[in-house]
């Protein structure tokens, strides 16, 4: 991963980690259930955008890398891999 990337990533996952904190008091305090959901979706949600970011990340250097080799057996692997995590990330 580059360090842009790296760094953003890191950053958002930070921000989720707080988020997830947040949701596990408003549980121990006995929030309303609405508001927890709510809570959950929001950190499905930031969670997406970390994929996303990592996906966006993978396919500019390590695909674009196997395609500029000419290799035809790399790219092949590389989109094979590429598929397999978006049919997972469907699921």
């Amino acid at each position: 991963m580059g360090p842009t990337a790296k760094a953003a990533v890191a950053k958002r996952l930070s921000r989720i980690e707080g988020q997830v904190r947040g949701i596990a008091r408003m549980v121990e305090e006995d929030r309303y259930c609405i508001d927890i959901v709510t809570q959950i979706a929001a950190v499905r949600a930031a969670l997406r955008r970390a994929e996303e970011e990592v996906l966006r990340d993978h396919v500019a250097h390590c695909v674009a890398h196997a395609i500029r080799s000419g290799d035809a057996e790399e790219q092949s692997r590389k989109v094979a891999e590429l598929m397999d995590v978006l049919v997972r990330s469907e699921r």
